[in-house]
């Protein structure tokens, strides 16, 4: 098994806990029942903070232009998001996540908190300890592979 250049994580390891977490975390039943790119795009508009251009978002989401286009238009009709004129060039449009589709964002990381926090109290406190001492580098690691946007 592979190891890492400076410690004893084991890559290998390491990626099978993360898929296994995120299999569980990305099915948590929540109030808001929306396809996943949608949820998806939503959360790449949050993490952005600020409005994304259509190229930007085929980038994140890794669907075509044609497919986003039609899932835009579609969260657009929804009332999700919203297209503005991109001021820098008029040719292109800037997509704005609207309240409501900041409201589903939260009301789904709410009932994510509210359903992993139980399962949390489960854990002993060495485990718990483990993974509160682990968010610093969770939380670099996602930064350092997120793409620019």
């Amino acid at each position: 098994m592979p190891r890492s250049a400076h410690t004893d994580l084991d890559p290998e390891a390491f990626t099978t806990a993360i898929h296994d977490f995120n299999r569980f975390y990305i099915r948590i039943p929540t109030l808001e029942r929306l396809p996943f790119t949608t949820l998806s795009v939503l959360d790449s508009l949050v993490a952005a903070d600020r409005p994304l251009r259509l190229s930007e978002l085929t980038t994140t989401e890794q669907i075509s232009q044609p497919g986003l286009t039609q899932l835009v238009t579609r969260m657009e009709r929804d009332g999700l998001v919203e297209r503005r004129p991109d001021p820098v060039d008029r040719r292109a449009s800037l997509i704005h996540i609207t309240a409501a589709g900041r409201a589903v964002s939260s009301s789904r990381q709410d009932d994510r908190t509210r359903h992993l926090a139980p399962l949390l109290d489960q854990l002993t406190p060495a485990e718990r300890d483990a993974l509160a001492t682990a968010l610093p580098a969770l939380a670099r690691l996602a930064e350092l592979g997120r793409d620019p946007v």
